[in-house]
């Protein structure tokens, strides 16, 4: 193999648990140029990246068709002698169907697997890891052994948080794209308040998510709790995480983060549940979840934008004690 292609265009968690493959092809083919292709914004996530020969982008934001047929022409023009598409969606199937590639991987729920050259089933249960099925797209060519996700900030981005990484801190990623995911506001506030005294906790997240941390800061009353949303990026945050005491979050991109540096990581499911493939992977790592048993709960695989029972019992029943507990 010469010229490698991974595909995975969501967001940017499923980014991060698609770098096991990435780690996994390195190891098996050192020389070859390995290429990812992700959409814009995540290129973020492989800075200084030590086995990625290119990042391939998909502007989705404007005019996403146009700039689609562009990289598919560059795709095609490439002629890889691999393309492994993790995603399941039309376009990229296309993509992968057209690019003349030698071999195409992909799994067969993507609506043109007919024309891939190895189609994979993909299947949801409770024993199988979202990395677990990402790598069985390779299983053929490198083996079944399992490969943790991996990030790599550099000196550059520890120099960046080297200011913060003092003391006994925590971090706390608030957010998530999906209101079922995320831990109400008012709950974090009273986790913060009921620290041990001499604790620094970090609020960190996206520009957008910045007004959500503000809130959740200045209800906490708390002097050492710093408002950090969009004044780092992915890989300065990773690095921020890497130092921390224990890092909180949803089921969501932090949590993912910290497994992919094998930070401590305390993840809080609300309306979904690890066993759809998605838990944390740290050594160091633990999942909260209700104690009440509600039949709705899981509701989805992605979480939703309201809760449909209007109640939102699986996050407002879940106790901070667990948190403190973490701490």
């Amino acid at each position: 193999m010469k010229k490698i292609l991974v595909i995975q265009s969501a967001s940017i968690g499923d980014v991060i648990l698609a770098t096991p493959v990435v780690e996994k092809l390195h190891s098996h083919y050192p020389e070859a140029e390995l290429d990812i292709l992700v959409k814009k914004g995540n290129e973020a996530l492989f800075t200084g990246h030590p086995f990625l020969h290119e990042i391939l982008i998909w502007d989705k934001s404007s005019r996403s068709l146009l700039n689609f047929d562009k990289l598919m022409y560059r795709v095609w023009y490439k002629r890889y002698d691999l393309i492994v598409n993790i995603q399941r969606f039309f376009l990229t199937g296309l993509m992968t169907a057209f690019s003349r590639a030698g071999m195409k991987i992909g799994f067969n729920k993507n609506p043109l697997s007919f024309l891939f050259t190895i189609r994979i089933p993909h299947i949801i249960n409770e024993s199988v890891h979202e990395i677990q099925r990402n790598l069985s797209l390779i299983t053929q060519l490198t083996g079944p052994d399992l490969t943790r996700p991996k990030l790599y900030p550099t000196p550059k981005d520890f120099d960046r948080i080297e200011q913060y990484a003092t003391g006994m801190f925590y971090t706390i990623s608030p957010a998530s794209l999906w209101f079922t995911k995320q831990y109400p506001p008012q709950q974090w506030v009273e986790f913060i308040r009921k620290l041990p005294p001499g604790r620094i906790v970090y609020l960190l997240g996206s520009k957008s998510d910045h007004p959500l941390c503000e809130d959740i800061r200045i209800k906490s009353g708390m002097a050492s709790c710093v408002n950090l949303a969009g004044a780092f990026t992915y890989l300065e945050s990773a690095a921020l995480m890497s130092k921390a005491k224990m890092n909180f979050t949803n089921d969501s991109a932090p949590m993912h983060m910290a497994s992919a540096i094998n930070a401590p990581v305390t993840a809080i499911f609300c309306s979904t549940v690890p066993e759809f493939g998605f838990g944390p992977l740290s050594d160091d790592s633990a999942v909260l979840q209700t104690d009440e048993k509600l039949s709705c709960k899981p509701c989805g695989l992605h979480g939703l934008d309201q809760c449909p029972e209007k109640h939102f019992r699986c996050a407002l029943s879940l106790s901070v004690v667990k948190l403190i507990a973490r701490c």
